[in-house]
């Protein structure tokens, strides 16, 4: 079903190399490519300032800067992405080569859903554990001017996530801030944008992002404020089946209805102090509170063989969320000279907590019961300590070593209470439905990456990480602890070899591991509803991958194409089962699959189909095999899927820039069924008033076709569930940006093909 609905946008993407080369006007030359030293935790400074500075990098003319790689990474601007100035960090994700965002937030690289997200090469707490979803879904999307891919990230990373590494790239200094600094070190330079987007059904959004240097101090911030009202319906069948011929024995259906108000503020202040000529002090508070409101109707219906019905009930209620937050971080960056040799350190604290509330009422029609209230309370607090200390030291034939050292502490703290009554004033807690759980999970890190050119079109980096992670649960309730400690070692390994002037060879190796959330490690039973259970797995293990990649690249004046050819081969794979409890009561856990494989090609073209129209494609089209031996009602499973996606970018005038873009997300295989997607077409347009004040309108999911289904199909049950989530969304905006020296032309404005820098 998935390849008959994508085949038109795979021969459109298939097309567009050829119609480019046809349609563009012979390209200026491009000049000498060069490379430089790769970019580490340690160096990130370079890489986050949008200064071109790793191994493979090349310097290339005007919009080639749209797409960046490097030996072990491929990064994307966000510079003419317009959902991502209006939208949150899940509508930027989504426009994004090998990356998928299902509509409850949950990011996949691939496929694989297993996936680590860092912001400026870091550990970032928010977007970690359980509450990530949620702030996907809510951070916004314009503090960040590049996303970052790692399939097979180096040693320098940490292998958690099988799936890979999303680095998440915030948006540098002002150069023209850095600029006016530098030439006149007691002048104070102001640089800043403020916006602010009105959208349809009461929805708007705000932001202002500004930074203040004189001499040696630089002080950065940004602050936002979303608010969004969403409605979407779930409906569910499930039918239970005789063991023996597979006839159904009764079906249950549910029909649920919600309307939910989110919120959600965000701040971060930062200061950078040179201290000397070669040290740099480095500071960051941030902090944020999303919040959501919701009130659903459910209605549920059982009926026997026959059809006759035998059990009726609704289930109206109010619910939300709230998700507090805050961190700080301290970084010293010692720069030895001017070539890269230097030693950082860097300490990270973050502590967030994030509460789920509701009270239902269930009112019984057949057989007729007294009204039944529920409340229930999810607490979930989580502290985080990083410490990292890196070192980078190039040589003078080209070569360079990194070393480093990390520790990784993690302190989740669960507090789960189910209340009922007869009516919500005597509302008491249910013995067994309420629990307390602690964990502790730290992670020690050493790891070293050796990368030098042999010869002129040769490079490769090899590299180690050696792991102790040491992890202990306590499900203080009923007193029950559990342990889990292991070494483990992580080899890596890039090859890079110059075809010609505008092509390049690449082949990559990486060994990951995805290991156990301490969430899921608690055995505790959490209640849904009437019908729904989940509970997490004290028997989890870890998750190992051993990941290939073979990749051709192409550079030819503003066109980029990209060929990559990968096999992941997965141990003891994650995936969710469901078991029927009795009573049509289904309880879903995770458990270790025997194996995972996934063999794909993922096909990625950008360039100019006229001189002010561009394109940007990719379709990853990948076969998955799964081994679901000694699951339960499970079996072993293949598929082929596809996902893609295109956006077209006009210039229409020098002040007119329009965007079209759309994006398919195929099915994900489960144990006992697979998982659905889908996709949207997203619409925006920028008029550029004067230089410093733009007018933005952007059309989110204008076709209203983004939802989703989760299908299990066993010999004891059927279970289907299909959402219906109205993402479409219309805003207008307006941009103001002030201060600074000479403003730099936005990219989406850029009619150059001159040569500039990379």
């Amino acid at each position: 079903m998935s390849k008959l609905k994508f085949a038109p946008l795979l021969g459109v993407v298939l097309a567009l190399p050829a119609g480019a080369v046809l349609a563009q006007t012979p390209p200026p030359a491009t000049g000498t490519q060069t490379q430089a030293p790769a970019t580490t935790p340690a160096s990130q400074d370079a890489r986050d300032k949008d200064e071109p500075a790793t191994v493979g990098d090349v310097v290339v003319t005007a919009r080639a800067n749209d797409v960046r790689t490097s030996i072990d990474s491929i990064s994307y601007s966000l510079a003419d992405d317009l959902q991502a100035a209006t939208g949150s960090l899940a509508e930027a994700l989504r426009n994004v080569p090998s990356v998928d965002v299902d509509p409850q937030g949950n990011v996949s690289l691939r496929g694989d859903g297993n996936v680590t997200i860092l912001v400026d090469g870091r550990p970032s707490a928010i977007l970690s554990g359980p509450n990530r979803a949620d702030a996907v879904l809510q951070l916004p999307a314009d503090r960040y001017a590049r996303i970052e891919v790692m399939t097979n990230p180096s040693a320098a990373y940490s292998p958690e996530g099988s799936g890979g590494v999303i680095n998440l790239i915030t948006k540098p200094i002002p150069a023209a801030a850095r600029g006016a600094a530098a030439s006149a070190p007691d002048a104070t330079v102001t640089t800043g944008s403020v916006r602010i987007n009105i959208g349809d059904n009461g929805r708007w959004n705000a932001g202002a992002s500004g930074s203040r240097q004189r001499g040696k101090l630089t002080l950065t911030g940004d602050v936002s404020y979303r608010y969004d009202d969403q409605n979407f319906t779930f409906d569910r069948l499930r039918e239970q089946l005789d063991p023996t011929s597979g006839a159904v024995t009764s079906t249950t259906t549910t029909v649920q209805q919600n309307d939910m108000v989110q919120k959600g503020a965000f701040g971060r202040v930062s200061a950078e102090y040179r201290l000397t000529d070669k040290t740099l002090l480095t500071g960051e508070l941030r902090a944020n509170r999303f919040e959501a409101d919701a009130e659903a109707g459910s209605v549920f219906e059982t009926r026997n063989a026959s059809g006759a019905l035998t059990s009726a009930y609704t289930r109206d209620g109010v619910g939300g969320f709230s998700m507090d937050g805050w961190g700080a971080t301290a970084r010293v960056l010692h720069q030895f000279d001017t070539s890269g040799h230097e030693w950082s350190n860097e300490l990270r604290y973050d502590r967030n907590e994030h509460e789920n509330t509701s009270l239902n009422a269930n009112v019984f029609q057949t057989p007729v019961a007294p009204t039944l209230y529920e409340g229930a309370r999810w607490l979930n607090e989580q502290e985080m300590i990083g410490f990292t200390s890196a070192y980078t030291r190039p040589t003078s034939d080209g070569a360079k070593l990194r070393a480093g050292y990390e520790l990784n502490l993690t302190r989740p703290d669960q507090d789960n209470v189910l209340r009922r009554g007869p009516s919500e004033a005597t509302l008491t807690p249910v013995p067994g439905q309420s629990n307390r759980f602690t964990a502790e999970q730290t992670v020690h890190a050493l790891y070293a990456t050796y990368e030098r050119p042999f010869g002129e079109k040769l490079s490769a980096q090899f590299g180690l990480r050696l792991e102790q992670a040491d992890i202990e649960v306590e499900d203080v309730t009923n007193g029950v602890r559990a342990s889990q400690d292991y070494f483990r070692a992580y080899p890596t390994g890039h090859l890079q070899y110059q075809l010609t002037e505008t092509q390049t060879l690449r082949a990559s190796y990486s060994r990951r591991i995805q290991r156990p959330q301490p969430a899921q490690l608690n055995p505790f039973i959490t209640y849904g509803d009437p019908l729904n259970l989940r509970s997490g797995n004290p028997d989890l293990e870890p998750q190992e991958t051993d990941s290939f990649e073979a990749m051709w690249q192409m550079r030819q004046g503003q066109s980029f194409y990209q060929a990559t050819a990968y096999y992941r081969d997965t141990t003891k794979a994650f995936t969710e089962v469901a078991t029927d409890v009795g009573g049509g009561v289904l309880l879903t856990r995770p458990e270790n699959l025997g194996a995972r494989r996934d063999l794909g090609v993922e096909l990625t073209a950008s360039g100019r189909l006229h001189p002010t129209l561009r394109y940007n494609a990719s379709v990853n089209a990948f076969r998955q095999e799964i081994d679901a031996s000694g699951i339960p009602g499970a079996r072993d499973r293949e598929g082929e899927m596809l996902t893609g996606r295109l956006s077209l970018n006009w210039q229409a005038t020098p002040k007119d820039f329009v965007q079209i873009m759309g994006f398919w997300q195929g099915d994900q295989l489960l144990a006992q069924g697979e998982r659905e997607s889908g996709g949207m077409v997203n619409l925006g347009y920028r008029r550029k008033l004067n230089d410093s004040l733009s007018l933005q309108f952007t059309a989110r999911d204008i076709l209203n076709s983004f939802g989703g289904a989760t299908t299990y199909d066993t010999p004891l049950f059927r279970d289907r569930s299909d959402q219906d989530i109205n993402l479409r969304a219309f805003y207008l905006g307006l941009t103001w940006s002030f201060g600074g020296g000479p403003r730099r032309q936005p990219e989406q404005f850029d009619f150059s093909t001159a040569p500039t820098g990379g």
